[in-house]
């Protein structure tokens, strides 16, 4: 029988993690997802080929059985394009990722099938139709992942050198806070789901680096899950960083085990410092007068400390900036991102916006956290993008970065210089020199692929999906 070949793409995005900056790489490897797709395509019937528009050309000329496209917003577009392309070569076409997921019938119209979530449960069903001549339509599975027996990700496809972050072990999936702007509770669920520890070890000593990135919407959701972790990477001579939320980071005994496991830095999205914002986009977990105690905290283990914020809330004005950087710089942050509110299609804000008129562009590649595409209530839209470039630029500067410096204690110093080298630098070169313009509004409304627990906010999607721009698949 003939080997089919399967090729995955990575639309090219630009991205100030994505894009290689020092050296011709990039900071991290946008290719988790795509690698965990290879993962479960059987070898002995498929050969997967693997591109990331980001450090290579896509060879259109590639003569494939299927093409797989993962993309977010920002870069759905991209996707859009090449999915349009392959099928005019007679090429099927299937897309998935956080945007085809939310907006199906919209990427339907550019590829042959779509996705919807997670893909493990469904790859059998696409495939067999595939060599059928059937595939075609929506593939969702009724149910979540159970997480146990996952496949080790196709690592092998991967261009290492290309990425100075490259390897992403994911241990759980869902996030339990439910924060209006975030996809990530309608996506994967406000419940968490664990992998079997034995199996997450597995995969970290085998994956062909000591240097991971733990994958997961909040690694320290739970007071006890993540300590049966660490204790289980205690002796491995891992060097290890995670995303967390900063309630359970505050947990003596969470970050001792961090350290003793070789944990070196965590991110954690701080998004503002005023709790009456973090109150309107229910992120009540975070309190801002503990902030600098916890950067403090963390940096007594040798953990250090990146932090994520916002601009362009409703109670930010132009203060905001300047008020947010200077306590980052007085707090010693080791490094910081600083995005504007997007309103993603099918989140929370993107309802309330969207009810409200306040959304003016619906160009998704104006969706990436950097062009502003509503009305901020508290500033214009053109102080709130030149508020961000300066919040980068401050932060960032050389005398910022002197200040910072962690000459005592042990965090990781060869770390701490490339992160701010990557930041500033990225930072500098971002391709954003004006808002998005308006634009018109699609004919298709988003729909989650897990509806929203609360009946308000359960209703506010429904009622969107249900008006003139009606969509024909709840999922």
């Amino acid at each position: 029988m003939r080997t089919r070949v399967i090729h995955l793409i990575n639309p090219k995005t630009d991205s100030l993690t994505t894009r290689p900056i020092y050296l011709n790489r990039a900071l991290y490897s946008p290719l988790a997802g795509l690698l965990a797709v290879a993962a479960v395509i059987p070898g002995d019937r498929y050969e997967v080929v693997l591109t990331d528009e980001n450090i290579e050309t896509i060879d259109f000329g590639l003569k494939a059985d299927l093409v797989g496209i993962s993309a977010m917003t920002s870069y759905v577009n991209r996707g859009y394009e090449i999915a349009d392309r392959f099928r005019a070569s007679g090429t099927p076409v299937a897309m998935g990722g956080v945007h085809p997921s939310f907006m199906p019938q919209e990427a339907l119209q550019h590829c042959d099938a779509v996705v919807i979530g997670e893909v493990e449960l469904v790859i059998d069903k696409l495939l067999d139709d595939l060599e059928h001549g059937a595939m075609r339509g929506l593939y969702k599975s009724d149910v979540l992942h159970p997480m146990a027996g996952m496949r080790m990700p196709r690592y092998d496809l991967l261009k290492k050198h290309r990425y100075v972050n490259r390897t992403f072990v994911q241990t759980s999936r869902g996030c339990h806070q439910g924060c209006t702007f975030c996809a990530e509770p309608l996506m994967n669920g406000l419940k968490f789901r664990y992998r079997p520890v034995d199996e997450v070890i597995e995969e970290m000593e085998n994956c062909g680096s000591r240097t991971i990135s733990i994958n997961d919407a909040d690694f320290f959701g739970t007071p006890d899950r993540p300590k049966e972790v660490m204790r289980a990477m205690r002796g491995r001579g891992l060097q290890w960083q995670a995303g967390v939320t900063s309630k359970l980071a505050q947990d003596d005994r969470m970050l001792e085990l961090a350290a003793q496991s070789g944990c070196t830095m965590l991110s954690i999205g701080f998004e503002s410092i005023s709790r009456e914002t973090l109150k309107s986009v229910h992120k009540h977990v975070n309190r801002p007068e503990n902030f600098m105690a916890l950067v403090d905290k963390v940096h007594s283990y040798g953990i250090s400390v990146f932090g994520l914020f916002m601009f362009g809330f409703d109670s930010d004005n132009t203060s905001v900036f300047g008020e947010t950087v200077d306590f980052n710089v007085a707090a010693r942050y080791d490094a910081c991102a600083y995005s504007v509110l997007t309103p993603y299609p099918g989140t929370l804000t993107w309802y309330e916006m969207k009810k409200a008129g306040r959304v003016v562009s619906f160009d998704w590649t104006m969706y990436d956290q950097g062009h502003v595409v509503y009305q901020p209530a508290g500033m214009s839209a053109d102080e709130l993008r030149l508020g961000q470039s300066s919040a980068y630029e401050n932060f960032y500067s050389k005398s910022s970065i002197a200040r910072r410096f962690p000459l005592r204690g042990a965090r990781h110093r060869a770390q701490w210089l490339i992160y701010n080298l990557f930041m500033r630098k990225a930072s500098q070169t971002e391709n954003i020199e004006s808002i998005a313009p308006p634009t018109a509004e699609p004919e298709l409304a988003p729909m989650p692929p897990i509806l929203p627990v609360k009946r308000e906010w359960r209703a506010a999607v429904l009622e969107a999906a249900d008006g003139p721009r009606r969509i024909s698949e709840r999922g």
